[in-house]
């Protein structure tokens, strides 16, 4: 090998390296202190919600575009808390809680509209069954971070949950699961 032409690619590839941009996408994990996730359910007596400050979130962010490009999210079922030592019980095991202990999102397409609006599409794990749903989220970015709060509908009996009852009178089948997960950037 030409010992010349070696040490010219190498000091090429050096300069070549100096004026390319570095990896735009970075990992970035939410503030677990600033993150929630809330679950709101209704019976015909009343109605509740239970509160994860347990949030394990991560994001692939891309710092030329400023967007994220993938976002997955888990939540212990055990961790909501409702205020009432009772329901949470009864949720974890209406929720077999021991069998699958997590409930997780994970992305696989977000796009960016208007007015800080992502749309970020992916799989919905809950009670050992995976759909797809959608979420949207509004961005708010402030003092180097960025906050994602949103609200999509889920059907219990669409992840095989039965609907627990009170006074022989069942909660109804549709809740709302609410986030707000905050980023340091």
């Amino acid at each position: 090998m030409n010992v010349s032409f070696s040490r010219g690619y190498v000091l090429a590839s050096l300069l070549l390296c100096a004026f390319v941009s570095p990896m735009a996408k970075r990992k970035v994990i939410a503030d677990k202190a600033l993150s929630t996730v809330t679950y709101a359910a209704k019976h015909p007596l009343h109605k509740w919600e239970g509160v994860s400050h347990d949030v394990n979130c991560a994001m692939i962010y891309n710092d030329d575009t400023k967007l994220p490009e993938n976002v997955a999210v888990s939540i212990k079922v055990a961790s909501f808390d409702s205020d009432n030592n009772n329901r949470d019980s009864h949720a974890i095991e209406v929720l077999d809680g021991l069998k699958y202990p997590n409930v997780t999102f994970v992305s696989s397409d977000i796009s960016a509209g208007e007015n800080g609006v992502l749309v970020a599409k992916g799989n919905l794990t809950f009670h050992g069954v995976t759909k797809p749903v959608t979420l949207r989220a509004i961005r708010r970015d402030a003092d180097g971070k960025m906050t994602l709060t949103g609200e999509f509908p889920v059907k219990m009996s669409d992840f095989n949950v039965e609907r627990p009852s009170l006074m022989g009178m069942k909660t109804e089948d549709d809740m709302a699961l609410k986030i707000n997960v905050v980023f340091p950037l």
